[in-house]
C-alpha cells in the first residue's frame, strides 16, 4: 500500500486578482504532488481560497458588491489560474463552502469545550491588510511618523467585545514543537518563531463583531470568527474533519504545509495551538518559501509592476514559466524575476541544452538508422556518461526534490545535460556513419537511455514537455514513474515491439522577447 501524502498550499486571499507570487507558491506546491506520486506516494493536494473577513467585505463594498459576488468572481480567477498552470490539486476548497463552516464550527467547539476560549473585551492594533493583531512593541514607524505593522501595512486601533483563544496556555509544548528537527524549515523561520514564542505570548482574540462576513461563532451569533481561525481550518476540513473517516484516517496529519514567510506565525504558533487545545494531531512539517520580487523589488500595484502569470503563460508557455521558477530561485529565499531573465535561462537550458539533445539524438536516429531501434555493446565512454546521467536521475535530484532543494536538484540534472552534450561532441555521431556504423548506433543509442532518463526526472517541473519527449521516445505513459528509471528491460521492449521513432517535433523552442515591450 502506497505510503499517504498530504500536501497544502496557503488558501489565497482573492480580494484582487493573482499574481505571480500566487503562481510560484502554487507551482512549488504542484512539483511536490508531481514528484511524490512518481516516487510512488499516495497523494492528495489542496489548494485553495480564503474569502472571509474585513479586507473582503471592504473591498466588496468599494466594488459596490456583496462579498460573496466578489469571492465567487476572485475565486474564479485563481481556479483559472491553476488550472492554467498545470495544476494537479485534488481539491480546490472554498472557505464559503458548506462543509468548511461545519468544520470551523466544530473545531471551536472543541476548544470551547477545553475551557480555551472565554469572553472579554479587546483593545488593541490590528492591521485589515494583514488579518492580524499586533502588539505595540511590534509596531514600526512610518515616514510620516504614522504607526504601521512589521509587514508595513497601515494599522487602527480596535476596541470591541471579543472571544479569546488561551494562546497563553500553550507556550511551553510550542517551543517544545518549534524545537523539533524539521518542523518548521528552513532555519532562518524556525529562529524567528522560537524568538516570538520566547518573548511571552498574550491571548488571542478570535472573533470580531464590527462585521458579519465569515463563519458564524457557536452561540453568539453577533460574533464572527477571526478569518485565521476559519482559514487555518480548511486544512481538516479538506480531509473530512470533524466526521472522520477514511481521508482522515490516510491524509491526516498533513505532510507539509507550504506558505509564504509573512503567514509563518499563524501557521506554527496560532494553529498548532488550535489543534492542541481541539486534541487534533499536529501536521509533521510547515515551510515558509521567501518573495519572488520584480527585478528585486517588491510588486504592488501601488507601484505598477504587478505580473499577471497569464500573460506570462500566453508569452513563454507554462511549462517554461514553470521551469525558470523552480530553477532560478533557492527555495527558502526571496528570488527575483524579470522577463530577460526568464528567457535568457529557458533558451540556455531548456532549448539549447535539453531541447538541442533530444532533437538532434532523435533526428540522427530517424535520419541514420531510419527510425529503427537494435540492441547494441556500450564502450566505457557509453557507462561513464550514463553513470552520471543515473546519478544526477535516481539520486541527486529526488534527494534534494524530497528536501525541497528544487535548484539543486534542477542543477544536478542540468549537469547531466551538459555531460550528454559535451559527449555528443566528443563521439561526433554524425561522422560515423559511413567509417563505423555499428558504433554510432551505439552512440546514438547511448543519447537515447540517457534522454529517457532526464526526461523522466524533470517531469515534476515541465511536465507537458517531458511527457512530449518521452512520447517521442516511446516511453509509454506506464512506465515513466521514477521506479521505472531502473526499469532496464524498457529499451529492450521497444527493440522487441519494433518501435520506430519518427521525424522528432522541438520539444523546447527558443523563446523570443516581445517586441517593444518590457514585460
Amino acid at each position: 500500500m502506497a505510503d499517504p501524502y498530504y500536501i497544502t498550499t496557503a488558501i489565497h486571499y482573492p480580494n484582487g486578482k493573482p499574481h505571480i507570487g500566487h503562481a510560484y507558491e502554487t507551482v512549488a506546491a504542484d512539483v511536490i504532488a508531481r514528484f511524490q506520486r512518481l516516487m510512488g506516494r499516495d497523494v492528495r493536494f489542496q489548494t485553495g481560497t480564503d474569502e472571509h473577513g474585513l479586507k473582503m467585505a471592504q473591498k466588496a463594498r468599494d466594488l459596490g458588491k456583496t462579498p460573496r459576488e466578489l469571492a465567487d468572481e476572485m475565486s474564479g480567477a485563481f481556479k483559472d489560474l491553476f488550472d492554467r498552470l498545470d495544476i494537479t490539486y485534488d481539491r480546490f476548497i472554498r472557505t464559503t463552502d458548506e462543509d468548511h463552516h461545519k468544520a470551523s464550527r466544530a473545531i471551536w467547539e472543541a476548544m470551547e469545550a477545553k475551557s480555551d476560549l472565554y469572553l472579554d473585551r479587546y483593545e488593541g492594533w490590528y492591521s485589515v491588510r494583514d488579518e492580524a493583531y499586533y502588539d505595540e512593541k511590534e509596531l514600526v514607524e512610518g515616514e510620516g511618523g504614522e504607526m504601521l505593522s512589521p509587514q508595513g501595512t497601515p494599522v487602527e486601533w480596535t476596541e470591541e467585545e471579543t472571544w479569546f483563544f488561551r494562546l497563553s496556555k500553550y507556550a511551553e509544548p510550542l517551543l517544545e514543537l518549534l524545537n523539533t528537527p524539521g518542523f518548521l524549515e528552513p532555519a532562518s523561520r524556525r529562529n524567528e518563531m522560537i524568538a516570538f514564542v520566547e518573548g511571552g505570548l498574550k491571548d488571542l482574540s478570535v472573533s470580531r463583531t464590527s462585521f458579519d462576513w465569515g463563519v458564524k461563532v457557536p452561540g453568539a451569533d453577533n460574533h464572527v470568527m477571526y478569518v485565521w481561525v476559519d482559514a487555518l481550518t480548511n486544512y481538516i476540513t479538506g480531509v473530512g474533519y470533524p466526521d472522520g473517516g477514511e481521508m482522515w484516517d490516510k491524509y491526516w496529519p498533513a505532510s507539509l504545509h507550504l506558505i509564504g514567510k509573512d503567514i509563518v506565525r499563524f501557521h506554527t504558533v496560532y494553529w498548532p495551538a488550535f489543534l492542541m487545545s481541539a486534541n487534533i494531531p499536529l501536521p509533521k512539517q510547515v515551510f515558509g518559501h521567501g518573495f519572488l520580487l520584480n527585478r528585486g523589488v517588491k510588486e504592488s500595484k501601488s507601484a505598477g509592476n504587478v505580473t499577471d502569470p497569464i500573460e506570462l503563460i500566453d508569452l513563454f508557455g507554462v511549462d517554461s514559466l514553470r521551469y525558470f521558477l523552480m530553477a532560478e530561485v533557492v527555495f527558502g529565499k526571496d528570488g527575483s524575476y524579470s522577463a530577460e531573465a526568464l528567457v535568457n535561462k529557458v533558451n540556455a537550458e531548456l532549448a539549447n541544452s535539453f531541447g538541442n539533445l533530444a532533437q538532434r539524438t532523435l533526428s540522427m536516429i530517424h535520419k541514420n538508422m531510419d527510425g529503427k531501434l537494435e540492441t547494441f555493446e556500450t564502450n566505457g565512454d557509453d557507462k561513464t556518461l550514463l553513470a552520471t546521467v543515473q546519478e544526477a536521475c535516481r539520486e541527486t535530484l529526488p534527494r534534494e526534490f524530497e528536501a525541497l532543494n528544487f535548484s539543486v536538484g534542477i542543477e544536478a540534472w542540468l549537469k547531466a545535460v551538459f555531460a550528454c552534450n559535451a559527449y555528443v561532441d566528443e563521439q561526433a555521431p554524425w561522422g560515423l556513419k559511413k567509417s563505423d556504423p555499428e558504433r554510432m548506433k551505439a552512440v546514438l543509442q547511448t543519447l537515447l537511455l540517457a534522454i529517457r532518463d532526464l526526461a523522466i526526472a524533470i517531469q515534476p517541473v515541465v511536465p507537458t514537455k517531458a511527457a512530449a519527449v518521452l512520447d517521442q521516445l516511446g516511453v509509454t505513459p506506464d512506465r515513466r514513474s521514477y521506479a521505472d528509471l531502473s526499469d532496464e528491460g524498457w529499451f529492450g521492449s521497444l527493440v522487441a515491439a519494433g518501435h520506430v521513432v519518427e521525424k522528432p517535433t522541438p520539444a523546447f523552442p527558443r523563446l523570443e522577447m516581445p517586441e517593444a515591450e518590457d514585460a
